[in-house]
């Protein structure tokens, strides 16, 4: 079959776009679900317009048991947004949850890459965090969550992925994705490693791209087209009022019409990835 010759990477390893017939997905996952009323309300909005798909939900946020409440009635498809870096800021939050995170987030926060570097004194505390969410997820949402991800991708941590803390056979979010070349080999062999680690445990999609820029409008075009052909994840935040217009306005419709798009109802996204 003739090839195209568009070639987008990875992780660092190139993917190559031809005639094929192969069936693609498209997910557009909105961040932050539940870490205060108005970013609830606002994914909450897309959600019900069909412009997201998926949400990530934080837990121990103020707004954390009303999103809860909101994912188990609708049907929302929720994972969990696993959070180091942010304060908890639901109310009686457990004192020693708070110390834990934020001596993880003095670490991360540090400098740039403090995240790719393995810190041995503080394997217990990301033990501690990661478990406390799991299980305060599953309290919540009344089940073990089958898709994960990170607040500021810290879950891409050296810490989490080299200790095996996600839970085997989950999806997981990977590294950005981003066009051939657009990036320097350490960068992209980094970025390959990583992806490497979390495959040999967990599923990922093809392609991850953050929504913005959204302009100009053919690189949008181009991460969809995508999704004709592979799985594509596309991160969302409509709290951010250019991101939230965007996602309830008319030109994303146009954009994803011919696109098959992750179910709404149902919180099963590894089965919707089957």
């Amino acid at each position: 079959m003739k090839s195209s010759g568009r070639t987008i990477c990875s992780g660092g390893s190139g993917h190559q776009i031809d005639d094929a017939t192969q069936a693609g997905l498209l997910i557009i996952n909105a961040d932050d679900w539940g870490r205060d009323h108005t970013t609830t309300d606002r994914i909450l909005e897309c959600v019900r317009r069909g412009t997201v798909s998926s949400v990530s939900a934080m837990v121990f946020m103020e707004d954390s048991e009303r999103a809860a409440a909101i994912s188990r009635e609708s049907a929302v498809n929720s994972g969990l947004h696993l959070n180091f870096t942010t304060p908890f800021s639901v109310p009686n939050c457990p004192t020693s949850l708070l110390e834990r995170q934020r001596e993880l987030a003095e670490y991360l926060l540090r400098y740039r890459f403090a995240r790719a570097i393995f810190h041995p004194g503080l394997v217990r505390s990301f033990k501690y965090v990661v478990e406390t969410q799991l299980n305060e997820f599953y309290r919540l949402y009344g089940e073990e969550p089958i898709r994960l991800d990170g607040h500021h991708h810290m879950h891409l941590c050296a810490n989490v992925l080299l200790t095996g803390l996600l839970p085997a056979g989950t999806l997981v979010r990977r590294n950005f994705s981003f066009q051939s070349k657009e990036k320097i080999f350490l960068n992209r062999f980094y970025r390959k490693v990583s992806d490497g680690i979390l495959a040999r445990r967990h599923t990922l999609v093809d392609f991850f791209f953050s929504l913005p820029p959204i302009d100009p409008s053919g690189r949008l075009e181009q991460i969809f087209s995508l999704a004709k052909v592979f799985t594509v994840e596309v991160e969302t935040h409509p709290i951010r009022l250019e991101e939230y217009n965007f996602l309830i306005g008319e030109t994303i419709l146009r954009l994803t019409a011919n696109v098959s798009m992750v179910p709404r109802p149902g919180r099963s996204g590894k089965e919707s990835l089957s």
